[in-house]
């Protein structure tokens, strides 16, 4: 019986999302609207800088599966902090999501939407050290010179309380 449900359900959606896949207003190009490209700016390979100019690390942003996903890979001045996250918008909640996962297993669990031109990406409310309720919040902000700012600050009770990463990015020669 699960067999058959298996068979059914794939016999019923596979032609519909090659159809869609192959229409020729959109050919091969599921995620190409203005909302998937809206974090575009970051793509690229980058050094990336604090605020007094001193390497940070680099980072370097890909296009993955069609165009629908950005991966990003860090590391960090030294070498010895990494990286990696997956970007993508998820037309189901109608936001941006990025999984982060670093070489100490530090995950992060971000979403939001571009604002003013900005990618904009916050967590879900957690308690900190102290027991006080915080939220993680990202901004990327893309420059005239083609630059890239990243701030990532701790906000309670929607004040920003700590600043965590200040960086710049300037692509790579």
């Amino acid at each position: 019986m699960k067999i058959t449900f298996f068979l059914l359900l794939l016999l019923i959606g596979l032609p519909g999302l090659t159809a869609r896949a192959q229409s020729p207003a959109a050919p091969n190009c599921l995620c190409c609207s203005e909302i998937h490209k809206a974090f575009d700016f970051w793509i690229g390979d980058w050094e990336v800088t604090g605020p007094d100019g001193s390497v940070a690390g680099t980072n370097t942003i890909r296009r993955l599966q069609d165009g629908c996903v950005l991966q990003e890979n860090w590391v960090g001045a030294g070498g010895n902090s990494t990286g990696t996250s997956l970007n993508f918008y998820n037309g189901a909640t109608g936001q941006w999501e990025q999984l982060w996962v670093s070489n100490t297993g530090f995950v992060l669990k971000l979403k939001g939407n571009p604002e003013s031109g900005d990618m904009v990406l916050s967590s879900d409310p957690f308690q900190d050290a102290q027991g006080v309720e915080s939220v993680h919040r990202i901004r990327w902000s893309p420059d005239g010179d083609g630059s890239v700012r990243q701030l990532w600050e701790i906000l309670q009770g929607g004040e920003v309380v700590r600043t965590l990463f200040d960086g710049t990015y300037r692509k790579k020669e």
